[in-house]
């Protein structure tokens, strides 16, 4: 796997240097070599102004700006740089709410701490070798937050019930 991370670019950003650290090592171990580094989503977004990232590692919980947030501003500001990065959050809060309020922000994939160096690395190999389509609804853009997919699915509805509306748009 070292062969395919080497070239990679990863932004880290948590705001406790102890964890930034834990995450480089495990990346490192696994023959990433560019690696930045950030303490909140503010400097995060900056980061990305300065330079190309190939995927993000966010914490879910910083000040001023936390990773829902800065999620939320990839996917959909106007000046972003790159709305289809892959963003991998860290969180403790493993609630439901929790990790809906991740997915429904544009998080591509969720990693809950204690992060292990195999949690991780599966969640970088589905971002790289399993990448999710990207969709927009009227109040959503992101990666699909459907896990499955069905053979038989023949568009654009997903359910019988959706109601068959001729001025909706095909995703």
């Amino acid at each position: 796997m070292s062969a395919e991370l080497a070239n990679l670019r990863f932004l880290l950003v948590d705001d406790n240097q102890h964890m930034r650290a834990i995450v480089g090592a495990i990346l490192h171990g696994v023959g990433v070599r560019h690696t930045r580094e950030a303490m909140d989503g503010a400097e995060a977004l900056q980061a990305l102004r300065e330079g190309p990232v190939d995927i993000a590692i966010v914490d879910f919980k910083m000040s001023p700006l936390d990773g829902v947030q800065f999620t939320q501003l990839v996917r959909n500001s106007p000046d972003s740089v790159d709305p289809f990065l892959p963003i991998i959050m860290l969180t403790g809060f493993a609630e439901r709410n929790r990790v809906f309020e991740a997915r429904d922000a544009g998080v591509t994939e969720i990693v809950v701490k204690p992060v292990t160096a195999r949690s991780l690395l599966d969640r970088i190999n589905i971002v790289i070798f399993k990448p999710r389509a990207f969709i927009r609804s009227g109040d959503y853009f992101g990666p699909c937050r459907r896990r499955r997919d069905e053979v038989n699915y023949a568009g654009p509805f997903r359910r019988e019930s959706d109601p068959k509306r001729p001025d909706s748009l095909e995703i």
